[in-house]
């Protein structure tokens, strides 16, 4: 089976109707899509299917081909590269930002990293090939896709740049604030050796770190779950990677409703 569809829960029928209408007049939608001009959305949305992603689900493996993409509603995805030792990196979150897929846009067959789901949610699946043929039709659709690819270019190189060169804790407050930017509330169910893994360092150092943010209070620590209580302080206190991918998403896709703006 198709990795990208392995685990999906499809919303059919009514369900799935009554599930656009409500996520958009609740304004879960996917900010891609959301800035599509109205036909190009009504040429899109038969073409879209919602479907529920469960958390730690792999959608798709590094070198499996791609027949699907994915464009996340309430779902948080990693792009994670995997070393041949076990040892693992994020190299990007995609929320309702963005897209899962770029490689077809680009002729590419298969995805180059794994794509995992972090935080359950919906999304809308859409075949890769029904894409490809929107995407060499439409220009606006074409533009859009382009401009959100040299963005999630651009969070990947830094993210690399980030843990080359950014402490522990730094990299913490950049994450938190990432991944908080993807979800509808400030709160991560998220354990210290997820973060770890995630981060590609030693579980300690996060523990250590998170500490830390809850001692000056900019977050507030539970069970599994980290609560950001000061976004401001946390902006303050992560490194300035956070900031450049930002801004680069702010500059790039200025259509796409923002939930924050970079000065």
């Amino acid at each position: 089976m198709d990795g990208l569809l392995a685990g999906c829960a499809p919303l059919t029928g009514n369900n799935r109707a009554l599930y656009m209408l409500r996520a958009e007049d609740e304004g879960h939608t996917n900010h891609l899509l959301d800035a599509l001009p109205v036909h190009e959305w009504q040429a899109l949305q038969p073409l879209l299917e919602a479907v529920q992603l469960r958390e730690g689900q792999v959608l798709c493996e590094s070198g499996q081909a791609i027949e699907h993409v994915y464009f996340p509603v309430t779902a948080v995805v990693s792009l994670i590269h995997r070393m041949v030792e076990g040892s693992s990196n994020e190299i990007a979150a995609v929320g309702a930002e963005g897209m899962i897929g770029v490689p077809v846009l680009t002729g590419g067959k298969t995805m180059p990293m794994c794509v995992q789901v972090q935080f359950e949610g919906t999304a809308y699946r859409m075949k890769a090939a029904a894409l490809q043929q929107r995407f060499a039709t439409s220009d606006e659709l074409r533009r859009l896709l382009l401009l959100y690819m040299q963005a999630l270019l651009v969070q990947v190189a830094q993210t690399v740049i980030c843990n080359r060169y950014h402490s522990v804790y730094e990299q913490l407050c950049r994450w938190l604030l990432i991944e908080t930017d993807r979800m509808p509330g400030n709160e991560v169910q998220v354990s210290h050796q997820l973060i770890a893994e995630m981060l590609g360092v030693r579980r300690e150092g996060v523990s250590a770190a998170v500490s830390k943010l809850q001692d000056a209070g900019v977050i507030h620590t539970g069970r599994c779950c980290i609560t950001v209580r000061d976004r401001e302080a946390l902006r303050a206190e992560a490194c300035v990677c956070y900031g450049i991918v930002a801004r680069e998403f702010s500059r790039l896709l200025p259509r796409v409703p923002a939930r924050e703006m970079v000065a």
